[in-house]
């Protein structure tokens, strides 16, 4: 009878639970500002489209930054942070992320508006989305309501993922942040735009075994064009696109390159190295894939998605930053 009314209980308690994590979830939601500030999303797009009009390169950068934002801590703008030499932005693994004063500007039109009520991690998320879109991807809509973190450390970035990483490393790092081997190819995908250093390609074409030499998994074809735009001892600052022949539009080009030795980068490549990975990469090619197949936007978009809801502060959680650049 006492084994009988434990177990009651401990369902009861599962239930509970359960109903507060959906509560939880539920504070995420498409349209959360349609209320407080209607033109949220709007003035957010605005602003993104008016930085590409001068930086063509900007919906790249506002890519990396919301993926770079989510990683650490979770959905919630800690990487924004810059009035301490300690703060997140200032970690190695967010090297040559950018698009911070695109947030700013977006922050301050809002709060003109609706000051006080939409977050600086909400602008990030939006701002991704609205990039996609302007690089002829997909349209989607974003869950909103995160809030902001009150904690930006350099010691929590130190796990970022790493283009010199294994693709088991890769995987695992994504495990952790509740994102799966499929998560893995659609946000590396994101590379289809955008451009990357030559700094990151070094070891890769000259000194990718211990006695030097080049990645073989690098097409023949492709190396003396890598080499010659980024030779050995030149300038590492010089920057090439990470999708060969696509690197300005939204498109799975990039994924075509992964499969025929033109990924640029390491990491990129790696995805060829492990069945479940590679799997994934060849559902979007073949000659039934447009009728039958999956839609590469649409699992983009999902993964996309998913990744903006990692860790993120709901409810009476965080804060509502004045400026994205501070703790209030």
């Amino acid at each position: 009878m006492v084994s009988k009314l434990m177990q009651v209980m401990a369902l009861v308690l599962v239930l509970i639970f359960g109903f507060f994590i959906g509560i939880s979830k539920a504070q995420l939601s498409v349209g959360f500002y349609t209320e407080t500030c209607p033109d949220a999303e709007s003035i957010v797009g605005a602003t993104v489209r008016d930085a590409a009009l001068s930086n063509p390169n900007i919906p790249a950068v506002l890519l990396r930054l919301h993926f770079h934002d989510c990683y650490v801590e979770g959905c919630d703008g800690s990487i924004l942070i810059d009035n301490d030499p300690d703060a997140e932005k200032h970690a190695f693994g967010h090297q040559g992320v950018g698009g911070y004063e695109v947030i700013e500007i977006a922050k301050e039109k809002l709060e003109s508006q609706c000051p006080g009520v939409v977050s600086c991690a909400d602008i990030v998320a939006l701002a991704a989305r609205d990039a996609v879109a302007l690089a002829n991807g997909p349209a989607y809509q974003v869950p909103t309501g995160r809030r902001d973190g009150r904690v930006s450390n350099i010691s929590l970035a130190a796990d970022m993922p790493d283009v010199r990483d294994s693709i088991q490393q890769l995987k695992s790092k994504f495990l952790d942040r509740g994102l799966s081997e499929k998560d893995l190819v659609l946000l590396s995908a994101a590379h289809t735009i955008g451009t990357t250093a030559c700094f990151f390609m070094t070891d890769r074409l000259y000194n990718f075994f211990p006695g030097g030499g080049s990645d073989p998994s690098i097409s023949p074809e492709f190396l003396p064009e890598l080499k010659a735009k980024c030779p050995q001892d030149g300038d590492v600052n010089v920057r090439l696109p990470m999708d060969q022949g696509s690197g300005e539009t939204f498109d799975k080009k990039i994924l075509e390159n992964i499969r025929g030795g033109f990924a640029v980068l390491q990491s990129d490549a790696s995805l060829m190295e492990d069945e479940a990975t590679t799997s994934v990469i060849d559902s979007y090619f073949g000659p039934l894939n447009s009728q039958f197949g999956p839609s590469f936007e649409e699992d983009f978009v999902n993964s996309m998605v998913k990744m903006g809801q990692i860790g993120v502060e709901t409810g009476s959680d965080g804060e509502i930053r004045r400026v994205c650049g501070a703790f209030n």
